[in-house]
């Protein structure tokens, strides 16, 4: 039949339009009462604007395709965007909506005007909003008029069609009146909206339109997060993130990729917010109540917080159209397929019209409103989803900078009074902030979780009655048990976490002594240790494990209870069955209870944790703040308010007593201009000043002191007497009870008045910068303070670079050798997470940089106490004398030196927390003589210490060669693997891109397996085993289900319709033998599924943990019986992240991924599996489904690990920035460099939330469309379940369970793609220990048994070396090469030589730590090679030239075996004169040792050393260069021992200072791995010309 476009009633005729045929064109009747007419009027429109854009967009195109794409600077919105797209999209359903509507009233007529316009005005709709984006990309409005005539035009022809139903009495309850009625409604506000823009823009009409540019983010070209910027479309589907997410698959992702953040999410800006919202609540009637920090954050935060929570609540109720639309389809499948022939509708105008009504009882109807519905809903859920994480990451960078901003005013005395430790606030910024942002995350769940609840039980009610109620309240009644499990859980964590930190610290000492333990032979003792404080986190990750699977199994196992509970409800007291719709959307809805109520749990425990780190945040914002800065600016006085200390600085008398702060004390005195004759030559004055920390008792009282302008001045004074102190109360750090402190005005400059520098005052005068400069003051501090970053900035500090003035800093620090042996010269990276300094080298960097400031006035504070009398010297004439002085500054040093006062301008001596004297050394000569004797014999003292010269000298030297021998492998090591700074991904070096692009793509299976393995064979196969057994029980429950409620409403099968004739008496028997054979099954097939629920969450949780105590025991177990070699050239930080992270990842957060990821790709596949086996037609529709799913994980899961590197990367800095600021306070503040740092931690926060921001985008990006191939994959599977319903295949039940499960696909499609790729990044901790697992361990067995060696070997001490050569790796050069010599018993030893002339290599050697490769050792007869490493080593001892500590008791440190008598440790002790101090401290031998024995002396360390190796009667002893950190006291003492005690032993000395060995019976001289000179001392004394006599000569 020919098509027509107004149909053709009464004949048939090939023309199209032909006379004869009068009815369907006629007029007679007006030309308006021709619906065929009406319907062509409207066609006029939609040709319009096809016709006048097309053209436009081409010609626009065909421009741009020159410039490829054009870039986001031209972006921008007009008015009223984001609703004329909402418009734009409902006009397209609408659309959709009449067109099919034409086509069913078409009903076999060829009406092609019921649809033609229809499906025009769908084109022209799209063709809209396509044109208006490009119009709003290139900005060029004026095209907009197209537009907005085509709206005009198009309300006009709907409004005349819509009228003539009107007066024809076509009313609502015909579906295409409310249609069009819907079209003109969409029309008219479309006009209204483009009208709008007419109003704001004046692009037309007016004569002076306005230049509109675009927002200024886009203008800087940095920014790459478009989010805010893109149009809805994008916005709603994180279109914009494509080029991103599939460009990291060819090369990764770096920080210059994700730019920078927009101007309103950086945290200046909405630290400013946060800060207005929280200042603002400061009323003038109660100033001291505190700020409520929620109010604060509500007030800043609020608006994006609801627009989220509406988000939500429309998804929500969306979600509830699935059960709804499950319902209707399984309903009417049935009536439809019986009523094929449904009645026309009336007939006006000669077209059929369809009653509204049918519209929702027609399936595929329902089937597409699903789609839409699920479409709708998870795009609403993402939007919800994205807008609270960033909110939450705008408040984070929002509180970050309201701490730090707090750190930098925090005062001292809360820092040294321990009111506020590092810890604390590192734990703010750590923990408090993200769960705080965390909070924000779930927030919307607390409002929406209720509603959702109420509404889904108002439904199940509806579906089932009473009963239903009864399954809802099991959901309900378990809700507060699975709170309960999430509350424990978190308990078991914090537990887990003491012992694992108690762990780390024991396994960090084992690292850091493990040469010790090694040369001792007792690292399986505190291997056991470490195993012990394991097995107790162990305990405890046990139950932890425990929690958890009963947290998953009651996630899993309440849904199949309350379903269970409900059916066998309804059946006991309705009598009845449900039908198969109701049955199903019971079971959708109790699906979408369970996620609320496992939620819940977490959310309410979140909050709780909120509101604790919102008390610990207000504490912190509330604790008390340094003074007022006005101090610093010349005329002013002030008396300083609150102070603030360096942690760890002098010790302070007073140090121990609380803290009051009794405000009311300190009166403020009044500012009084100074008269101009005290400022002339007086830097800073002191005048009757008496200051505390805190406490009220005064540390200074009665100062009164000037510090004269441009000379030197020291104070000096015994420990603890208050210098430190008083530098500080000058710097303004302690608090003033009274007096004051006047700083002169410099009189080349204005003085400003410069407060604190707030962030908004970036841009300052040169006038006030220079000012501020001058009022800087050059500080080092007593404890070294360095930053993280390059031996460069540190000591440049922020000042411009000059590189004479650098050098000459670097001279006078004699810093030039230590940064030679850096492997980066001064651009390697020190501090925190760099290279480890020495003490000296860090005091000598922190002066450098007090130095190089140029400021009028420096401070140093004891610079010379870590450093050796010839550095010290050095320091003093070319840094302090010859540099400062040159300068003119003025400078305060405070020192024990007191040789070094005859330099002094001025001197100030301190005792007791007063002045003692004041003036010039002059001066004190004459007027003090008792103090100037007093200095006199202190001095002579001191200069006989000078003899400690070499020793001393040798310490600088030591540094460097630890420095030295750090970096002395790293070349080698770096051509052996490239496991320098974390494995390198790319194992090969091919930098093709196609391999890396596939390995980047590729899931670790290899180390999968290996994470599995070690968890026991047995294990893995109950865990798969059970896994498949659950799901497979499940889906039987579910299809019992099915058949259960089809068996009663089949009314078609043959036999039923023979029994329903039969008397209603039998039906009845018949049913009660159905029921009691299908609910028993039912009963039986519930209670398997709830064991096995319970099964395969435990198996999996104790999987995991099988595997982390494998693991973790194989890892401590191969490093500690590594070689000495491995740990000089694997970084500490690197095994201890083994330890730490990388153990925590394996402990905890594997298992639970692994279980999850599991769970959600068997629930897709066994609800594909029952799809395809109910309509095997949906398998056609799954192959490209499963293609689009293949490459959407593949794309994601490289970018999202990419971006969760990058978020970790620039975490870490961070937190750094944040506690090296709190260390560093007083030389932040006393050089006025705060605004400086606040600018970086501003950045690094900003990049750190910029990585954030785009991982999270990213995951909304793949769950988009995860959720969108989910709404496909319910689409196809209804409507292949329509279509093959036509040929009679499924009943209704099983539609209804193949619609329930593809329901569920969407909910966990994206779980399996986030847990896959969380997956990866976790094996990669699994891979990082298992590359270490592959180390060799030392060769700890020897070829001769224990038992062959005997009792009391060594038992005189002779040792023959032959030949000896050795090297510390294969792969190396040899260190000793062909030694030979012969020690007798009893022999008294000594060994010199340069630097790296093999004299320590060869003492290890004796303990068999180098690898011996020729030649060989021979101790009383055996061969050292041939010994068991365990017996070797235990039966020598040796002092080495580091003391090393263990925490623990003194028995502890002496004797770790337990094997000798109290009196023999006390012999021990007394020998090294060690008896008296040990007996006086509490617990006597059980005294407490804390780590790495900080509580004695270096030399008491030392002393301490030499009675653990008296402690072992071993017949050789060697000491290793064991004098070099001790003083001449000390050192005298241990001679004297050596003489004594060991008389009778073998004595092998290795010495720096030669003079220590003029007594020894031999000695022998090495040079590069060779002996030189082997004699008696005076022998080779007498060669005037051998090297020994030089030694010697340079020693005296």
């Amino acid at each position: 039949m020919a098509l027509s476009f107004c149909g053709s009633n009464k004949c048939i005729s090939n023309e199209s339009i032909s006379n004869k045929c009068v009815n369907a064109y006629s007029v007679d009747e007006g030309v308006l009462n021709n619906g065929c007419f009406v319907d062509a009027l409207n066609l006029v429109p939609h040709v319009f604007l096809l016709f006048i854009t097309f053209p436009i967009l081409f010609i626009g195109w065909g421009s741009q395709s020159s410039k490829v794409q054009i870039h986001h600077n031209t972006w921008l919105h007009f008015p009223g965007h984001n609703l004329r797209w909402i418009l734009t999209f409902s006009l397209l359903f609408v659309h959709v909506c009449e067109f099919a509507e034409g086509i069913v009233s078409n009903q076999n007529m060829d009406h092609l005007h019921l649809y033609m316009p229809a499906f025009m005005g769908f084109i022209a709709a799209t063709t809209s909003v396509v044109y208006y984006h490009n119009i709003e990309t290139s900005n060029f409005p004026k095209l907009l008029l197209v537009l907005f005539i085509y709206w005009v035009l198009a309300f006009i022809t709907k409004s005349i069609k819509l009228w003539k139903y009107a007066e024809y009495n076509v009313g609502p309850q015909y579906l295409r009146f409310c249609i069009t009625a819907l079209l003109v409604i969409l029309y008219a506000l479309l006009m209204a909206v483009e009208m709008n823009v007419i109003r704001v823009r004046k692009y037309v009409f007016f004569t002076n339109p306005p230049k509109v540019k675009p927002p200024e983010d886009l203008q800087d070209l940095g920014v790459r997060f478009l989010q805010p910027f893109v149009n809805l479309l994008s916005k709603a589907t994180y279109w914009w993130m494509n080029p991103l997410i599939i460009g990291a698959h060819k090369r990764p992702i770096e920080l210059k990729k994700i730019g920078k953040l927009p101007i309103a999410m950086r945290a200046l800006t909405n630290y400013l917010r946060l800060k207005d919202a929280y200042e603002d609540q400061r009323t003038a009637e109660d100033p001291c109540r505190p700020p409520s920090i929620w109010r604060s954050m509500y007030r800043a935060f609020g608006r994006p917080i609801l627009l989220s929570s509406t988000f939500r609540y429309l998804a929500d109720l969306l979600g509830f159209a699935g059960p709804l639309c499950i319902l209707g389809i399984v309903k009417h499948l049935k009536v439809n397929n019986d009523t094929n022939t449904t009645d026309k509708g009336d007939v006006y105008f000669g077209v059929h019209f369809m009653s509204s009504s049918m519209l929702l009882q027609n399936t595929s109807v329902l089937a597409v409103l699903l789609f839409l519905a699920l479409v709708l809903q998870r795009t609403f859920l993402q939007a919800s989803y994205y807008v609270t994480i960033e909110t939450g990451i705008n408040l984070r960078g929002a509180l970050l900078a309201m701490i730090y901003n707090k750190i930098l005013r925090l005062s001292t005395s809360n820092m040294s009074m321990g009111e506020m430790t590092l810890g604390q606030i590192n734990n703010l910024v750590a923990i408090e902030t993200n769960q705080l942002m965390w909070f924000l995350f779930l927030c919307p769940n607390l409002w929406a979780m209720p509603v959702q609840i109420v509404m889904g039980v108002i439904l199940l009610y509806y579906f089932l009655g009473f009963s239903a109620l009864v399954g809802a309240s099991v959901i309900v009644l378990l809700a507060p048990i699975q709170y309960l499990v999430a509350t424990k859980l978190a308990d078991t964590q914090k537990s887990t976490l003491e012992y694992s930190t108690d762990r780390l610290k024991k396994t960090t000492e084992i690292l850091k002594g493990i040469k010790l333990l090694k040369l001792y032979a007792w690292e399986n003792i505190f291997c056991d240790s470490v195993e012990e404080t394991r097995g107790k986190e162990l305990t405890s990750l046990k139950t932890f494990a425990l929690y958890t699977s009963i947290s998953i199994f009651m996630n899993t196992a309440i849904p199949i209870a309350a379903v269970l509970v409900t059916f066998v409800m309804h059946h006991l007291i309705d009598k009845t069955d449900p039908s198969p719709s109701e049955a199903f959307a019971a079971l959708a809805l109790f699906h979408i209870l369970v996620t609320p109520l496992f939620l819940l749990s977490t959310v309410v425990r979140f909050a709780v944790k909120a509101l604790v780190s919102v008390q610990k945040l207000g504490e912190f914002l509330q604790s008390d703040e340094i003074g007022d800065d006005s101090w610093r600016n010349g005329d002013m006085s002030v008396s300083l308010e609150a102070g603030k200390k360096h942690p760890g600085a002098t010790k302070v008398i007073n140090r121990k007593q609380p803290m009051r702060y009794q405000m009311d004390n300190y009166e403020q005195p009044t500012r009084r201009q100074m008269r101009p004759t005290e400022t002339e030559d007086v830097a800073v004055k002191v005048a009757n000043g008496f200051f505390t920390w805190g406490s009220n008792l005064s540390t200074l009282s009665d100062i009164n002191i000037r510090i004269p302008t441009g000379q030197l001045t020291m104070i000096v004074g015994q420990v603890g007497c208050g210098k430190s102190s008083l530098l500080l109360a000058m710097l303004g750090e302690m608090q003033t009870i009274e007096g004051s402190v006047y700083w002169s005005k410099l009189p080349d400059f204005e003085m400003v008045r410069e407060g604190n520098i707030s962030w908004s005052e970036t841009e300052e005068t040169d006038e006030d910068i220079r000012s501020k400069n001058r009022h800087s003051v050059a500080y080092a501090a007593q404890k070294s303070w360095l930053l993280n970053a390059t031996v460069e900035e540190n000591i440049t500090f922020g000042s411009p670079f000059s590189k004479q003035r650098y050098k000459a800093v670097i001279d006078a620090c004699s810093l030039q050798p230590d940064i030679d042996l850096l492997p980066f010269g001064d651009q390697t990276e020190i501090g925190e997470r760099g290279i480890n300094l020495s003490g000296g080298q860090r005091q000598r960097i922190c002066v450098a940089r007090a130095l190089y400031q140029n400021t009028n006035i420096v401070f140093l504070d004891d610079p010379f106490s870590a450093l050796d009398i010839h550095l010290s010297d050095h320091l003093m004439q070319e840094g302090i004398l010859k540099f400062l002085e040159d300068d003119k500054r003025t400078v305060v040093l405070v020192t024990h030196k007191l040789q070094y006062l005859i330099h002094a301008d001025w001197i100030i001596a301190m005792k007791d927390g007063s002045v003692l004297r004041e003036g010039t050394l002059k001066d004190i000569q004459t007027h003090d003589i008792e103090l100037y004797d007093h200095w006199k014999t202190l001095m002579n003292k001191q200069d006989q210490d000078l003899e400690k010269d070499i020793q001393q000298d040798s310490q600088t030297t030591l540094e460097r060669k630890t420095l030295r021998r750090a970096f002395y492998s790293r070349e080698a090591k770096s051509q052996i693997d490239d496991e320098d700074e974390e494995e390198e991904e790319e194992e090969e070096d091919d930098d093709n891109l196609s391999t890396t692009t596939n390995r980047r793509s590729k899931i670790p299976w290899k180390v999968c397996w290996c994470y599995l393995s070690s968890g026991g064979y047995f294990m893995v196969f109950l865990m798969v085993f059970s896994k498949l057994l659950k799901h497979s029980v499940i889906v039987a429950i579910d299809y019992w289900l099915a058949l259960w409620t089809s068996s009663k409403t089949s009314g078609t099968s043959p036999t039923d319709s023979i029994s329903s004739s039969r008397t209603t008496l039998t039906s009845e028997t018949l049913v009660d033998e159905q029921d009691s054979y299908y609910l028993p099954v039912f009963i039986i097939l519930c209670a398997a599924g709830i064991t096995l629920c319970l099964i395969t969450s435990l198996s999996v949780e104790f999987l995991g943990l099988s595997a982390a105590t494998s693991l973790h025991h194989n890892l401590l177990n191969k490093i500690i019986h590594a070689p000495i070699r491995f740990f000089d050239i694997t970084p500490l930080g690197q095994i201890l992240n083994r330890f730490s992270a990388d153990t925590n990842i394996i402990d905890q957060h594997i298992p639970p991924t692994l279980e999850s990821l599991t769970r959600s790709t068997l629930l897709c596949l066994s609800a594909i599996g029952v799809i395809s086996s109910i309509t095997p037609a949906f398998l056609v529709a799954l192959v490209p489904l499963a293609v689009a799913f293949y490459f959407i994980q593949k794309y994601f899961r490289v970018a999202s690990k990419d971006l969760q590197d990058l978020d970790d990367s620039t975490q870490l800095p961070l937190l750094c920035h944040f506690s090296e600021t709190a260390e560093g306070l007083t030389t932040i503040r006393a050089f006025r460099h705060e605004a400086r740092f606040k600018q970086r931690m501003l950045e690094l926060t900003d990049t750190n939330n910029t990585a954030y921001l785009f991982l999270s985008a990213a995951n909304r990006w793949l769950e988009v469309r995860t959720d969108y191939l989910g709404a496909v994959i319910v689409l196809t599977a209804a409507g292949a379940s329509i279509w093959s319903l036509r040929y009679g295949l499924p009943s209704g039940g099983l539609v209804g369970l193949g619609l329930t499960y593809a329901l569920t696909v969407t909910n966990y499609l994206n779980w399996v793609v986030r847990n896959l790729a969380d997956l990866e990044v976790q094996m990669s901790a699994v891979k990082k220990v298992k590359s270490f697992l592959s180390t060799e361990s030392e060769n700890y067995e020897g070829s001769m048994d224990t038992s062959q060696v005997p009792e009391n070997w060594p038992q005189d001490g002779e040792i023959k070396i032959q030949d000896l050569c050795a090297r510390y790796d294969p792969m190396l050069k040899p260190v000793l090469k062909h030694v030979n010599a012969y020690i007798k018993p009893g022999q008294k030893v000594g060994i010199c030589g340069r630097t790296g002339s093999g004299k320590s290599s060869l003492s290890l050697a004796f303990f068999n730590m180098v690898d011996i490769f020729e030649g060989k050792i021979v101790i009383d007869g055996i061969d050292i090679c041939k010994l068991p490493l365990q017996t070797l080593r235990s039966r020598l001892s040796i002092i080495l030239q580091d003391p090393v500590l263990f925490s623990g008791s003194i028995r502890f440190n002496l004797d770790p075996e337990r094997t000798c008598s109290d009196d023999r440790l006390w012999e021990a002790l007394e020998i090294a004169q060690l008896k008296n101090m040990v007996k006086a401290l509490p617990g006597g031998i059980d005294a407490v040792v804390t780590e790495g024995g900080e509580n004695f002396s270096v030399g008491q360390r030392q002393l301490f050393c030499l009675a653990r190796a008296f402690v072992r009667k071993s017949s050789i002893f060697i000491m290793d260069e064991a004098t070099a950190s001790i003083d001449m006291a000390t050192e005298n003492i241990l001679q004297k021992v050596v003489m004594t005690a060991f008389a009778d032993r073998t004595v092998v000395t290795i010495a720096h200072r030669v003079h220590t060995i003029l007594t020894a019976d031999l000695v022998i001289v090495m040079k590069r791995g060779n002996i030189l000179e082997y004699d008696r001392p005076e022998t080779l004394l007498e060669q005037a010309d051998g090297m020994f006599a030089s030694f010697v000569k340079a020693d005296m």
